[in-house]
């Protein structure tokens, strides 16, 4: 059974095809295959090119399809790879075979082309599509028994072919395997070669691509969906943040009622927490460099971090852009033996990290970041029970959320290139070693996922799925045997030894900034009743009614729900209008038979289920539900 990547692959291959066949002039450069999809970067020169066009060669790409073209593959050496790419004038091409010349394509990249092939004798591979006409022709006059592409080319004769591309694959063996009506040409934009901001800018052709038309829908509906659920529109029209651009884009305000939403997320944390023997500490958001050269943070974070020039002291601060080299100070400054570990930190605390202005928008990318931060402290030994803690913490948080259903965990560990990565082998081979046993022992469904390990450790990465099925990494558990070297740290062990602890960094939202991006398109700004900075509102029918509104106001603050009332003179239907916009959870409406009956009507926003309810009947009902936390 063919992949999925490999039809993605083999579709952006079709599509460089088609805009070739289409626009001749344009030039290629490369084509991953995508997580939903594909896309394909072009240089267009003079020519424009806009969503307009997508259809075209949409269509395009399905008559190349029903052709039943076959991807032939083969492969040359840098030389020769170079004279074809300058017959072909696909000059973006031959800069890559310049790179892998040079050894510069060392990492891994989401395009293939980019893994370093060619390197240390390697062949460069290149892939031909053929149609059906030329494969007893064309094929015998320029292809070797061996498949090789000679270097004795007629370049004439090979441009009568359909398509060539540099590229190490892997495509279908046909076009017949892809499937015409799997995919769906979304969106042009801009991007700059090999992602360089220095270089030029080309034209980026997305598209989605599924294993048939039923996926595609699915897709395709999901997206819809989402754009419904955009948390920035949600957000200004539920007034929860505010992007101000005198404060500066990717700092954002937080309205009042975030702030509920926010504070009820870090109780729960905390709580959480807390029955399991974490303690709170709190770190102030400066530091000298000193802090992070001893981290070596400055080494590898310098230019991602803000500094700061103190006006009187003329001294030179950074902003902190991460917790762990203050915890590991904290740590320091205690005597601990081997009866006190682990010793467990938790801190919600604000980080600052210097992100790129134009990756910036409402909470998916920012520069205040607050992490519901901890750092433990342990022996060897108790590296897997400490997981296991913090597991069973990420598995209830989330199960509050409902987002358990279907999540899996990347261990995430170095790639073969070792430069970027702190400390030695040894140490890293003990830290891989030991989250793989913990997360075995504690049955995660995990996999090893290469190259996405922190400079400073491996990590369990968790990812979840939202109520529409997008997938984020949210939670994290880091090993990190580095630290504790950097600074010194120690513990008295049973033999009057000093013995080195291991740190484990963890973060169950991962940000609440993050986390409530996620938040708010998974609920749709309908929140849970618990975190909902608006849980009740009451709505008299008519003014004359206002006095027992206002005691049903009274009996549910004094039960601390929070309620509000709509005391204007607008009519009924105007004010449940404007109850449901702002997403209040239960309407109370209250008329004659309420007041005399001392009941409330009731209207569920999120079932629209309506019911009529004894008010003190209807308040415990609803702190039931607030203090278990059902959704």
């Amino acid at each position: 059974m063919t992949l999925l990547s490999t039809k993605r692959h083999s579709l952006a291959h079709v599509m460089a095809q088609a805009v070739k066949q289409l626009y001749p002039e344009a030039k290629i450069a490369t084509g991953p295959d995508t997580e939903d999809g594909f896309y394909y970067d072009f240089d267009f020169g003079t020519t424009e090119f806009s969503d307009k066009d997508l259809k075209e060669v949409e269509k395009t790409m399905k008559k190349i399809i029903t052709q039943n073209q076959d991807f032939r593959k083969f492969e040359v050496s840098i030389w020769e790879a170079r004279k074809i790419l300058n017959e072909m004038w696909e000059w973006f091409k031959n800069e890559l075979v310049d790179k892998i010349e040079a050894g510069d394509m060392k990492k891994p990249h989401p395009n293939p082309l980019l893994k370093g092939e060619g390197i240390n004798g390697k062949p460069i591979s290149f892939y031909l599509n053929i149609s059906k006409w030329a494969k007893e022709t064309d094929m015998q006059i320029f292809l070797t028994k061996e498949g090789v592409f000679p270097v004795e080319l007629d370049w004439d004769q090979v441009k009568n072919l359909k398509f060539i591309d540099m590229c190490t694959g892997p495509h279908v063996e046909n076009t017949k395997e892809l499937d015409a009506n799997s995919f769906k040409l979304v969106r042009v934009a801009w991007a700059y070669w090999l992602g360089n901001s220095d270089n030029q800018q080309l034209t980026r052709i997305y598209a989605y691509a599924f294993d048939n038309k039923e996926d595609l829908d699915k897709h395709v509906n999901m997206i819809e969906e989402a754009k419904k659920r955009d948390h920035r529109i949600i957000g200004a029209k539920l007034k929860l943040f505010t992007i101000s651009d005198l404060v500066w884009p990717g700092l954002p305000l937080l309205q009042p009622a975030w702030m509920i939403i926010r504070q009820s997320i870090e109780n729960y944390l905390w709580e959480l927490h807390s029955q399991r023997g974490y303690q709170k500490v709190w770190t102030p958001h400066l530091a000298k460099e000193a802090l992070y050269e001893t981290s070596w943070h400055a080494g590898h974070y310098l230019d991602d971090m803000f500094k700061v020039y103190g006006g009187t002291s003329k001294e030179t601060f950074f902003l902190k852009p991460m917790n762990c080299p203050h915890h590991m100070q904290l740590f320091a400054d205690n005597q601990f033996s081997y009866r006190d570990m682990p010793v467990r930190y938790f801190e919600p605390a604000t980080i600052y990290r210097d992100e790129k202005s134009g990756q910036l928008s409402g909470l998916t990318r920012v520069r205040a970041i607050t992490q519901d931060d901890g750092h433990l402290f342990c022996r060897v030994s108790q590296i897997k029970d400490e997981v296991k803690t913090i597991t069973d913490i990420i598995k209830e948080y989330y199960n509050t959320l409902w987002m358990t259903d279907d999540y899996w965990v990347s261990l995430s560990v170095r790639w073969e290139d070792r430069t970027k990565y702190l400390w030695g082998d040894d140490v890293w081979e003990l830290a891989e070693w030991a989250l793989e046993q913990a997360a075995k022992e504690n049955k995660l469904p995990y996999k090893r996922v290469e190259w996405e390990a922190a400079f400073y450790g491996p990590k369990l990465d968790f990812m979840f799925k939202d109520a529409i099925g997008r997938e984020w990494q949210l939670a994290t558990i880091q090993c990190d045997f580095n630290l504790p070297v950097r600074f010194d740290l120690s513990f008295t062990n049973e033999n009057n030894e000093k013995e080195r602890p291991v740190v484990i960094h963890r973060a169950i939202s991962g940000s609440f900034e993050r986390g409530m991006w996620v938040l708010i398109e998974h609920f749709a700004g309908v929140f849970p009743l618990w975190m909902s900075p608006r849980q009740v509102i009451i709505v008299p029918v008519l003014p004359k009614f206002d006095d027992y509104a206002q005691s049903v106001l009274d009996t549910l603050k004094t039960a601390w729900i929070r309620a509000s009332a709509d005391f204007s003179t607008d009519w009924l239907n105007k004010k449940v209008r404007n109850a449901e916009k702002m997403h209040n959870n239960y309407i109370l409406v209250i008329g004659e038979q309420e007041e005399n009956d001392k009941t409330v009507s009731v209207r569920n926003y999120k079932t629209k289920e309506q019911t009529v309810e004894w008010l003190e009947e209807f308040k415990t009902r609803i702190l039931t539900e607030i203090n278990t936390r059902r959704l």
